[in-house]
């Protein structure tokens, strides 16, 4: 294996550790809207990402630096034709972080209530937009003899994108209700449960399709073994729901996750970015890639610090296990 396909597979590993993390954080954001009744409530759900949503982004920040270092002429193309929605996605994450900040600077309703309503919506939108992202990535986009992009935004906006979109949205909602599930008591956990199945089921549907869709148009023996994988892990977190079992339901879901991201890079291999114009002018890991000597110094690099952020964040994890209630609340002082 070429040290362009071992990058290849690597950034498609950082994109699927964002998309497991990221995804129940953008999860419990939307449902500070969907489930929590009352100030308290939101306080509960926002306290459950509290310690580890700024962590779940450095996987982004990752994966963005590996592209641009191992596959410069697929960052160039990606970034510049992506540029509208991938600036909608930054500043969405940007307001998200200073929301959770501020949130609680100050005790007067309006201000925590706007807070909380950007908190809602940097959540959905961006949860919404990958999926039409890399829904684009996949099916292809207008790439010249010159590796540039040279549809528009509109062009981005096609059925099969955004029904990529409806399954990132839907699937990480439901990701992060059963996460939610996992990390309360009391009546909040039980509605997290019973919101977790409704949502559950309106994923499985637009994923079925989605994934049937990606198989028919791209895929091949590995991305059927990857749809399979993935419509049953679906299946079964939602069984492990229904049984009050939520740390197998957060591991099936999150296993339905890696599948179905890996079925999209599965499917998209050779090409990191195909073109709708002509396949001849499509970006691939060959003609996209950094010399073999960057790649060697890179790799190098990831052996070493890739350990120990794992081990670092995976203790992050550890240390805020504990599940909680608005009966863990401190009372608020100013």
């Amino acid at each position: 294996m070429e040290l362009h396909d071992v990058w290849f597979v690597l950034i498609a590993v950082l994109w699927t550790g964002y998309f497991f993390l990221e995804g129940f954080d953008f999860g419990v954001g939307i449902l500070t809207k969907l489930l929590a009744r009352d100030r308290p409530e939101k306080r509960v759900l926002i306290n459950t990402i509290g310690p580890v949503w700024d962590g779940n982004e450095v996987w982004l920040l990752t994966a963005g630096g590996a592209t641009f270092a191992a596959f410069p002429e697929w960052y160039a193309t990606l970034f510049s034709g992506f540029y509208l929605p991938l600036l909608i996605i930054l500043v969405c994450l940007i307001v998200r972080g200073v929301a959770f900040e501020y949130r609680a600077k100050r005790p007067e309703e309006n201000w925590q209530r706007n807070w909380e309503t950007a908190i809602f919506w940097t959540s959905l939108i961006p949860a919404f937009l990958w999926g039409v992202a890399f829904g684009n990535i996949v099916r292809g986009v207008k790439i010249d003899q010159s590796f540039e992009y040279v549809g528009n935004f509109w062009d981005l906006l096609n059925p099969y994108a955004i029904l990529g979109g409806l399954v990132t949205l839907t699937l990480f909602t439901f990701h992060g209700a059963v996460f939610t599930a996992l990390k309360t008591v009391g009546d909040i956990r039980e509605r997290a449960r019973k919101l977790a199945l409704v949502v559950g089921l309106v994923t499985a549907v637009l994923a079925l399709v989605f994934l049937l869709w990606t198989q028919v148009d791209s895929g091949d023996g590995k991305s059927l073994v990857a749809l399979v994988v993935a419509v049953v892990a679906l299946v079964a977190a939602l069984a492990a729901n229904q049984a009050g079992r939520e740390g197998w339901s957060f591991a099936f879901s999150g296993l339905t996750i890696v599948a179905a991201v890996a079925m999209l890079f599965l499917s998209l291999f050779p090409d990191v970015m195909p073109s709708s114009l002509n396949a001849d002018w499509s970006l691939t890991v060959a003609n996209a890639s950094s010399s073999p000597y960057t790649l060697k110094i890179m790799t190098w690099c990831a052996a070493i610090a890739t350990p120990i952020v794992l081990l670092y964040q995976s203790w992050t994890y550890w240390v805020f296990r504990k599940r909680i209630g608005t009966q863990h609340l401190a009372e608020a002082a100013h």
